[in-house]
């Protein structure tokens, strides 16, 4: 497909030094070029995600060949396609997840990571699915191995990830202990589908999910704190279950007594996505549009919307994540 006349150059917030949330700076750059297999999106919205804050800080880099810009998700419409793209057309309006660029007018990806915008979503509900279900689905159902009746246990519930795990686990039928740091998330959880919501400063995690789970414990650990969560989630575990670890906001180095590991036959796993090929990217995105995102256009679950921003604003957004407080995603409007 040959693309129209379009602007040469973009808006797009670029991290000029590694630092604080001020760092983010507005700049023009070259429209980029779509390459064989990858569609060029316009965008109109994009998902701020902690890996962002990671990168600005000058603690996540991004990929080799990837853009040097933040933002691992995006929806608008297609711009243009290159060579071999089959699925998409100009004008189609796709959400998809990026190895990076999103903070800008314009975004490549690979076609086999875009999905279409589900039914009745606005972009920027659109541009909130990619990273969190993405990362969900994998860690949770594929590397977790949740079953329908099992139990989830998983940390930060009012997270973008938190949020999605809550309602995806719950969808397919497990139990769901979540953990939170006050009240006000303790009661949004809770309508998301929670079963048992702990407040990590009043309760102890470890104990509460022993007792909802009659002694046996967690199926899955969902765990982006890392710290001292990792001894205490291996006393939190069932026996056979599985911890999968996608953050260490606490710290990447624990002390841990590995023969709880091992006379309970844990599996201690984790993962990260943004360096993962196209192609393993593209199978989660098969799989979503077959089993998760009827769910969406049902209406039966969907991305819980905490706050949007301009994209010159993307600085304020980075603070807004910082602070904590926040139930779910922050979204920047790049219209």
């Amino acid at each position: 497909m040959t693309a129209e006349k379009r602007p040469q150059s973009m808006l797009a917030v670029a991290i000029s030094e590694p630092g604080g949330p001020k760092v983010l700076k507005p700049e023009r750059r070259p429209v980029p070029q779509p390459g064989p297999g990858e569609i060029l999106i316009k965008v109109r919205a994009a998902g701020v995600n902690r890996p962002d804050i990671l990168q600005r800080m000058g603690a996540y880099p991004a990929p080799a060949g990837a853009s040097d810009l933040p933002g691992l998700e995006v929806a608008g419409t297609v711009a243009a396609a290159g060579e071999g793209v089959r699925r998409w057309r100009k004008g189609d309006e796709v959400t998809a997840l990026t190895p990076g660029g999103g903070y800008a007018e314009y975004c490549l990806v690979h076609e086999s990571n875009a999905l279409p915008i589900p039914y009745g979503f606005t972009f920027s509900q659109a541009a909130a699915l990619p990273e969190t279900y993405f990362t969900v689905w994998h860690n949770v159902f594929e590397r977790g191995g949740l079953k329908p009746g099992q139990t989830l246990l998983v940390h930060g519930g009012s997270s973008g990830i938190g949020t999605t795990a809550i309602q995806l686990a719950s969808a397919f039928g497990a139990y769901v202990v979540t953990t939170v740091g006050s009240q006000s998330k303790a009661e949004a959880c809770q309508r998301l589908g929670a079963d048992r919501v702990v407040n990590y400063r009043e309760e102890d995690f470890v104990r509460v999910t022993r007792e909802a789970t009659g002694g046996k414990g967690a199926d899955v650990i969902l765990d982006m704190v890392g710290g001292d969560y990792v001894s205490r989630n291996y006393d939190a575990a069932a026996v056979e279950g599985t911890i999968v670890q996608i953050a260490t906001m606490n710290g990447a180095r624990a002390e841990a007594d590995f023969s709880k590991l091992m006379f309970k036959r844990l599996t201690h796993t984790g993962s990260t996505l943004r360096p993962r090929p196209v192609e393993f990217k593209g199978r989660i995105a098969a799989e979503l549009e077959l089993k998760v995102w009827p769910l969406l256009a049902e209406g039966r679950i969907a991305p819980v919307m905490d706050m949007i921003f301009p994209l010159k604003e993307a600085w304020r957004a980075h603070e807004r994540m910082q602070d904590g407080d926040h139930i779910g995603k922050i979204v920047l409007d790049v219209e």
